[in-house]
């Protein structure tokens, strides 16, 4: 595929919308991320996603994993190994991660940027250092002194890799049903002994050795989530021997056929504790935590890599005449670029696609001030704006992600179904995004089941009073009017939810997947009037970029007009409660 990482896009929410180039280096230990330094970051890393990373992405679907029974050893696509030692050496898996062990200290919304060209790229082979620094922050938050001296320089400097082991055959989401045991070695050290599933990057060739964070419960462990540990367990011990921690076989997937996803079989491989006894579900959170802003990008970056090969498609493909009449008259027909259906598709992907950027950067940025602003007031703002947008980030941009696929092998017709053009893989790479890291059911029960109700509404009121202020300071912002209305849709589902779902778990368990739909569609609206209001001053100012800034205002039409009113037929859903889904018995179906 030809990507081109879209730098002006990116530049514009980072700098003219978000202000990052002058929010992050006023934030303590940040004060090194200059737009000097953004920009080289942007520029290198789009040469890496262009050059090394995207030429692979086809050929890592054909070629996909090889596993060896024989061996219990997984071997890359032709390229991969060469490509992430590159990605690894230019020093792109430190970017944000602790200086003292090797880091750059470079803020978490740029890796944010970097990832979302990497997904554009190649989502498979992004997925073997994405997951790395979940286990990053996890050992960096919760691991001893010994753990972090032991494995976080290796892991920062893209030496190893890192996994996080959840999931077991019986059972996914529920984890309190896992049966992986740990126990005690005389050396303070424990057996973990037990099978793991769909765990992306256990066994591969990229590195040689892979350190697997692993839930499981020591012998006095309480029923349920409760009783969960989580343990450090690497491939390779200190003394350079094998852990008996072995790859049983690769998934059979639908997508994303370069990433190693594994049946791992711990056979009372030795492991450490990481944290207190019982409390691993804690320390694993802010891996999955980091893990599902990491996937609401991938959806993102399939997006954007769809988006742009489907409008190449579009803008050279003949057929037909304009229902205006013809446009090129000396060619045999239009392009289809001038069929109103055609448009439709492409300015969905486009309208939807920079929304969900700039909502994914805040988040982003959201979460560097929660770690580095002085006040606790910013830091404690800041992260109750990330713990309620983040559920939102990992499903809405995984869904739309799938979706602007969708519509970009609908408009190429019987060309986007073949392997001749690579929408039809970003279709199929894109559907997993959905399911894995907590299905987007599960996002939205975790948005309406703990976000809205965490420290008595605080999250959710201090949403409410971003987008009160903005109103208000913003009479004559473009499309303000439509921000209001919706605003006040979604504090009427907030209150239909206190009122219903409070006394009826299930009424609240209805309605999550269009309340989380319907936060995602006003959040995109805010920043689709700011982005507007940006655009129309940077006109106003005498700007030669015309055709870019009067862009941003047509998409900010286009998705009032057009994607906005979704919002209507999501509150008639929510409105309509539990009754029509839970009144037919099991027989009935």
């Amino acid at each position: 595929m030809n990507y081109q990482a879209p730098l002006r896009d990116m530049q514009f929410v980072l700098y003219e919308l978000l202000q990052g180039d002058q929010i992050l280096p006023a934030l303590p230990g940040y004060e090194d991320a200059t737009r000097e330094i953004m920009d080289a970051m942007l520029n290198e890393g789009a040469k890496l996603a262009e050059n090394v990373m995207a030429p692979l992405n086809e050929s890592g679907d054909r070629e996909g994993c090889q596993y060896d029974p024989d061996s219990k050893t997984v071997t890359t696509p032709s390229g991969f190994k060469e490509a992430y030692r590159q990605f690894a050496e230019n020093g792109w898996t430190a970017l944000s991660s602790p200086v003292e062990y090797g880091g750059q200290g470079l803020p978490h919304t740029l890796n944010t940027l970097a990832e979302e060209m990497v997904c554009s790229a190649n989502l498979s082979l992004g997925m073997y250092p994405g997951l790395t620094h979940g286990a990053i922050n996890a050992l960096t938050s919760y691991g001893s002194d010994e753990q972090k001296e032991a494995y976080l320089p290796k892991l920062i400097s893209g030496e190893w890799t890192g996994t996080m082991c959840l999931t077991e055959p019986h059972c996914g989401t529920d984890l309190g049903l896992i049966r992986t045991k740990a126990e005690p070695n005389t050396d303070g050290s424990y057996a973990i002994s037990g099978t793991k599933i769909w765990i992306t990057g256990g066994e591969h060739d990229l590195v040689d050795n892979i350190v697997h964070l692993v839930l499981a419960k020591l012998p006095d462990a309480p029923s349920g989530s409760k009783g969960i540990s989580l343990f450090l367990v690497p491939k390779i011990l200190q003394d350079g021997s094998r852990n008996p921690a072995f790859c049983g076989g690769l998934e059979h997937k639908m997508g994303i056929k370069g990433s190693a996803t594994c049946v791992m079989n711990f056979e009372q491989a030795q492991g450490w504790l990481i944290g207190e006894p019982h409390k691993g579900l804690q320390a694993m959170f802010v891996m999955m935590n980091s893990a599902r802003l990491m996937v609401g990008l991938q959806g993102l970056g399939v997006a954007e890599a769809a988006y742009q090969t489907s409008l190449q498609f579009a803008k050279e493909r003949r057929q037909s005449r304009s229902l205006a009449g013809p446009q090129e008259p000396d060619q045999a027909a239009d392009n289809i670029l001038v069929h109103p259906d055609v448009r439709r598709m492409v300015l969905r992907q486009k309208a939807t696609i920079e929304g969900s950027r700039a909502l994914a950067y805040f988040t982003a940025m959201q979460l560097d001030i929660a770690h580095k602003a002085e006040s606790v007031e910013e830091r404690e703002q800041a992260d109750d704006m990330v713990q309620l947008l983040t559920p939102v980030v990992k499903a809405y941009l995984t869904d739309e992600g799938f979706f602007c696929a969708n519509d970009g092998l609908q408009l190429m017709g019987g060309n986007g179904y073949t392997q001749d053009w690579p929408v039809e893989q970003l279709v199929r790479d894109a559907r997993i995004t959905r399911i894995y890291e907590g299905t987007n059911g599960i996002q939205a029960l975790d948005l309406v089941g703990r976000k809205l109700g965490m420290h008595g509404g605080r999250a959710i009121k201090r949403l409410f009073a971003m987008l009160d202020q903005y109103i208000q300071q913003n009479a004559d912002a473009p499309h303000v009017a439509a921000v209001k209305a919706s605003a006040a849709q979604l504090q009427k589902a907030t209150m239909w939810l206190m009122q219903n779902g409070m006394q009826d778990r299930e009424q609240a368990g209805a309605v999550a997947t269009p309340y989380l739909r319907l936060m995602a569609l006003i959040m995109l609206a805010y920043f689709w009037s700011r982005m507007a209001a940006t655009a129309q001053q940077a006109l106003n100012d005498g700007s030669t970029e015309t055709d870019f800034y009067q862009a941003k205002l047509f998409s900010a039409d286009f998705f009032f007009a057009k994607l906005l009113p979704q919002t209507h037929s999501l509150m008639a859903d929510i409105e309509s409660g539990k009754d029509s889904l839970m009144s037919m018995t099991a027989e009935m179906m």
